[in-house]
């Protein structure tokens, strides 16, 4: 006989408390489930229309049709069946290869969503909009209600442009439309604001930050403290997080055009920290090696992207010679840096209505995500996935309103986009995506207060004596007053000490005198403006004489004065 019948046998089911798991709802996350409004390049309409759809029989149609035209009924189930079986498996794929069908809503924003940034883990969403507001989200944290835990403004009334998080997930940057950079940690606390550049200086090297909008940053791939920042005074400034006043390294970039400048729309780091590349306004690609001097690009393209349109963003692939531009001329272009001259691959069409609008890689570097604008005022919005081979369209998702900023994070496998109508929408897979929205369906919702808690509080009602609370305690039970008394009475605010008489500097009721009147009323007067020049100089007359100390060597062949005798007529005429 076995142990365990044996312990059955005898009355025993087992050892110590067993703790009560919750069992989850599996159908927790069908009401996140989003409606079928995903379309492929392969479906097409005709054969939609011949297909008969899964609610349609056999027994719904006409006798006569039955009869004279179709299939028999058991060849058109048979038929049917085998249809369902495989538009249930392209949904599979579908579901495996991107994680689309469930979304969740971020709504709190009221404006479009300009920037958007995740943390390394996964766990924390930060966002920036042209409502000037910084939203930090966590999905930890939140409810059914999806509420930012943090807001703010970073900037007053300015844009945020951009936000990144560093690699440890400590901190993050803002970069909005002012001149600074700001540094904040991971709870939305502010470290450091960088220090801005005079405007007044022509050479932007001699500089010692920015002179122009902020537009974009990025942070170097190995090194936690180095990150580097573009703007529109036409530098890309490389920073140390420790030091906020003044950059390590400055790039100036010089236009071909009239003035040879030019808005650095952005930037970012190769994925081994050793190329850094800048898109213009002016529609040329820049790349400079980390180990060069910074004079010019070791890597140029002119007329990369229309002139005068911004480059939204540029991303460089994880296989080290691959690199993604989201034009705001409506393309996505793939350039190889070993035959960096023209792109491998354009897709075009792909409607842009805001500058920030960008482009990323899958995290399998399979296929790239980006956005395309409504075609009409009011109107809808597309997540395109293409491949990156040749950036065909692989697939289509249809979202509220315009997708603005996209990231598809590598941990969690979901995909954060910013809509214009201030949206952040997080599309997740219940079963390849992992945490993130997710958590929110675990919890389910809160417990509703019942009858039973409101007779509990209301039977015994808990009574505060005054000065009971630890807000009105002065002093830890057990302690004695004297010495927190003299304490104190040193303090001048706690005592409520009046303002001592004024002493020293701008005393006697010249309360308001400068802070070098004191310092110029004590020095020593000079008062040689008030002495007869013959009198000061006669008074070393007979120190001359008995040290001539200068004049000791005239005094040999120095002529004798010989002067006319004067009559005694002349003495009396005067």
């Amino acid at each position: 006989m076995a142990d365990m019948d044996m312990l059955a046998a005898m009355g025993i089911s087992g050892f110590g408390k067993v703790t009560k798991k919750r069992q989850l709802d599996p159908a927790r996350f069908d009401k996140n489930k989003r409606a079928e409004s995903t379309s492929t390049p392969a479906e097409e309409p005709s054969s939609s229309e011949n297909t008969p759809g899964p609610s349609k029989g056999p027994s719904q149609l006409p006798a006569t049709e039955s009869q004279s035209i179709g299939p028999s009924p058991a060849a058109a189930v048979v038929a049917q069946q085998e249809n369902d079986l495989s538009e249930h498996e392209d949904f599979e794929d579908d579901q495996s290869q991107f994680p689309i069908t469930h979304e969740l809503l971020l709504k709190d924003h009221t404006k479009v969503v300009s920037a958007l940034a995740l943390d390394p883990s996964g766990a924390r969403i930060v966002s920036g909009s042209h409502d000037y507001d910084c939203k930090l989200w966590d999905f930890g944290g939140m409810d059914l209600q999806c509420k930012p835990f943090k807001s703010w403004e970073p900037a007053g009334t300015y844009y945020v442009n951009d936000l990144k998080y560093s690699n440890d997930g400590q901190k993050f940057l803002v970069v909005s439309g002012t001149t600074q950079i700001k540094l904040f940690d991971r709870d939305g606390e502010e470290q450091a604001t960088f220090i801005k550049g005079d405007p007044y200086i022509r050479d932007m090297k001699h500089t010692s930050g920015h002179v122009g909008e902020l537009s974009s940053c990025a942070w170097h791939p190995h090194d936690p403290k180095t990150f580097l920042t573009s703007s529109a005074d036409s530098t890309i400034r490389i920073w140390d997080a420790e030091k906020k006043r003044k950059q390590k390294t400055v790039i100036v970039v010089k236009s071909k055009d009239r003035g040879a400048r030019t808005k650095i729309t952005s930037c970012g780091y190769s994925t081994d920290g050793k190329l850094i590349g800048g898109t213009c306004l002016d529609g040329a690609i820049h790349m400079w090696q980390t180990s060069s001097n910074f004079v010019r690009p070791n890597m140029t393209i002119e007329g990369a992207h229309v002139k005068g349109t911004e480059t939204g963003s540029m991303i460089f692939s994880v296989d080290g010679h691959t690199v993604l531009t989201r034009g705001g001329d409506d393309t996505v272009k793939l350039w190889d840096l070993r035959a960096f001259k023209k792109p491998l691959a354009t897709r075009s069409e792909l409607a842009t209505l805001y500058p920030h609008t960008n482009a990323m890689f899958s995290p399998d570097d399979k296929h790239i995500i980006t956005g395309a604008g409504a075609t009409a005022k009011g109107g809808k919005g597309k997540l395109m996935f293409l491949e990156k081979k040749n950036l065909e369209v692989v697939k289509s998702l249809e979202v509220d309103a315009t997708p603005v900023r996209v990231f598809w994070h590598s941990k969690i496998n979901q995909i954060v986009t910013g809509l214009s109508n201030g949206q952040i929408v997080v599309l997740y897979s219940p079963t390849t995506s992992l945490n993130g929205a997710k958590l929110l369906a675990n919890k389910g919702p809160p417990r509703k207060v019942t009858i039973e808690d409101m007779s509990d509080a209301l039977a015994a009602p808990s009574i505060i004596t005054p000065h009971a609370l630890p807000m009105f305690r002065d002093m830890d039970p057990g302690r004695g007053t004297k010495r927190k008394a003299e304490k104190d009475r040193l303090d001048p605010r706690k005592s409520r000490r009046p303002e001592l008489p004024v002493t020293g500097p701008g005393k006697g009721g010249r309360v308001g005198a400068s802070a070098t009147q004191h310092v110029v009323q004590n020095l020593v007067r000079d008062t040689t403006r008030d002495e007869d020049p013959r009198e000061a100089l006669l008074r070393y007359a007979t120190k001359a004489e008995n040290d001539p100390q200068w004049t000791a060597a005239w005094k040999v062949n120095q002529p004798q004065p010989v002067f006319a005798p004067v009559s005694d007529e002349e003495e009396d005429e005067k």
